[in-house]
């Protein structure tokens, strides 16, 4: 059973997700990954950031949302109907 602790820890962490803009550790905690790896996505430009006074970093969370779900895999399903459209595709045109 959880504690009142972790209970309250838990719900913190859940107002938290709704927010719409996130301090850069914030949007570490949120993407899951380490600060260093979010210091060197911001310095190579990879994900989009704002410094309001020139210091402090932010994000917006839409930003964060897109940054992890750029670059789709293909199920193996999808991979199969492509191959199929393409197949058909061939076959139509000579």
């Amino acid at each position: 059973m959880k504690t009142i602790k972790e209970t309250l820890l838990e719900i913190l962490e859940n107002l938290k997700q709704n927010k719409s803009i996130y301090t850069f550790q914030e949007g570490c905690n949120y993407c899951g990954i380490s600060t260093s790896f979010m210091y060197k996505q911001t310095s190579k430009g990879n994900i989009r950031f704002y410094k309001p006074e020139g210091k402090i970093i932010y994000f917006k969370k839409e930003d964060l949302d897109n940054w992890m779900l750029r670059n789709p895999q293909s199920t193996n399903e999808e991979q199969q109907e492509i191959a199929n459209s393409y197949s058909f595709n061939r076959k139509k045109s000579k």
